[in-house]
């Protein structure tokens, strides 16, 4: 039902009987008493009205409270406005504040400049300005202006030092800053098996708690994966122009402890051709299980995308292929969590205790071509994604050298040739034909329990397995065959 429509139409017919009842009254009146009468029933008609309005306000505002949060959330009185006030504040003492080491006396003395309390008189009118802000949001919003106007100081101070090479570092006022609704004091639970939650909101007069209702299906997901976990504060994000509440949960795991010598990995080579390659392994290097994840019709829809991105760009140019862009990106977010996904179930159905990956660097500009980087973009995702799901299921994540790995054969006959025609196979020196991610897949397994074998030996049974099996001096060289080597070795030595 419509309640802003019912609540009208309610008052509609209550003033109508009321006028009906008037009119049979007047015409038994005098003037005078006629005239005492309207402004009677005029002043009780006033505050029916007054009172269906207030009702109709307040149920309104529990019904549908999204059309009023952005209003009273990020209005004139909200946190964005409030941080772009301190920032101007904390960038005029900053020298001041800047002598005082200590993080927190540095704090106190911000707070103090902004806030009147009994024993302290404010060198600003922010309480004005901002009235009755909770303490919490206050002290976010000054923590905030702080970290940003130190970030600006130390960019300017080594723009200055390089003796201005670079562009002047800016002091940005307008910020992104969103609200944590701490428990209790700005947040609380509905009743239970509800779906809503109480938020203290600012209605342009004074901080209310206003009910909200929350999605059905995002409530049920809590309530099922998320029952007894320790809940932090919801923080409000903004995603789409639309606003949401981000509930975090910590939850302690205990990662497996499994010798070396015990272990099963699951070795992950994030291909080109293929998404993944996945190798089930042992310590003596017995393979037990092997998988290809691939999903080519999401990259085929992805790889559109970037075709029209192109065609848009030798017609019109590329100031307005930013929503294509934006497109494209979250296609390619969505094809790495489906990957990462399936590489953590493939490794927990086989009882895997270490997934192990090729380090990849993370830091930097990445050069290349539209295609490359969105590629590059994706291993990075997977291989974070995997990381969280990983050890949430107890399991741990491993990294190494990624050099040579697809270039060297697994059996060490040495350099691989590519097939031009089909770039998944390769040609080994003995002439085999092979899939070079899956062959790259073995190598990584192997240097992992090659390096994790060697680590804890003493210098001298090190010195001598290095000198029976030489290739596992590199880190970059070595395959799946040496594993088979020291592996071998090693158990001779033991035996003697």
């Amino acid at each position: 039902m419509n309640i802003e429509k019912f609540y009208y139409d309610e008052q509609t017919e209550m003033y109508e009987q009321i006028k009906k009842e008037r009119d049979e009254h007047e015409q038994s009146l005098s003037v005078e008493e006629r005239e005492k009468e309207h402004q009677k029933l005029f002043q009780e008609a006033r505050t029916i009205m007054e009172k269906a309005e207030r009702k109709k306000k307040e149920e309104y505002q529990i019904i549908n409270p999204v059309k009023y949060q952005r209003y009273i959330i990020f209005r004139k009185n909200g946190i964005r406005s409030a941080v772009s006030y301190l920032i101007g504040i904390y960038v005029q003492v900053w020298e001041k504040l800047a002598e005082i080491p200590d993080a927190k006396r540095r704090f106190n003395a911000a707070e103090h400049l902004v806030h009147t309390t009994k024993k302290n008189h404010a060198c600003f009118d922010f309480d004005i300005r901002f009235p009755k802000m909770p303490s919490y949001l206050r002290r976010s919003a000054i923590q905030h202006a702080l970290g940003t106007v130190s970030s600006y100081k130390t960019r300017l101070d080594l723009w200055e030092k390089t003796d201005g090479k670079s562009g002047k570092p800016k002091l940005v006022y307008e910020n992104h800053a969103m609200p944590v609704f701490y428990r209790d004091v700005m947040y609380r639970e509905g009743a239970e098996g509800k779906d809503e939650a109480y938020l203290k909101l600012y209605d342009g007069h004074d901080w209310k708690w206003s009910c909200v209702r929350l999605d059905h299906t995002d409530m049920e997901y809590l309530r099922k994966c998320w029952s007894g976990k320790k809940a932090s504060a919801p923080t409000l994000e903004k995603r789409h122009q639309k606003y949401f509440l981000r509930f975090s949960y910590k939850e302690e795991v205990t990662l497996t402890k499994t010798p070396v010598k015990e272990q099963i990995i699951c070795s992950v080579d994030l291909g080109i051709n293929t998404d993944a390659v996945c190798t089930i392994m042992r310590a003596d290097g017995t393979v037990l299980g092997r998988r290809f994840i691939d999903h080519p019709s999401e990259k085929d829809r992805m790889y559109r995308t970037l075709g029209r991105i192109r065609r848009f760009q030798r017609e019109h140019g590329s100031a307005q292929t930013q929503g294509r862009w934006a497109y494209t990106k979250r296609l390619n977010t969505e094809l790495g969590k489906k990957i990462a996904g399936a590489i953590v179930r493939y490794a927990e159905e086989n009882h895997a205790d270490v997934i192990v990956f090729e380090y990849l660097e993370m830091q930097g500009k990445i050069s290349g071509k539209k295609k490359q980087k969105l590629h590059l973009w994706r291993k990075r995702d997977i291989q974070k994604c995997c990381e969280h799901q990983a050890h949430r299921k107890g399991m741990r994540v491993s990294r190494i050298c990624a050099w040579n790995t697809s270039r060297l054969a697994y059996d060490g006959s040495g350099a691989v040739t590519r097939d031009w025609e089909n770039h998944s196979l390769c040609t080994f020196q003995t002439g085999k034909r092979y899939n070079c991610d899956l062959s790259a897949s073995y190598n990584i397994g192997a240097r992992y329990f090659i390096r994790e074998l060697l680590k804890p030996l003493p210098a001298t049974e090190r010195s001598l397995l290095e000198a029976k099996v030489p290739p596992v001096k590199r880190r970059t060289s070595c395959v799946y065959a040496d594993l088979r080597k020291l592996h071998s070795e090693m158990e001779l030595l033991k035996a003697a």
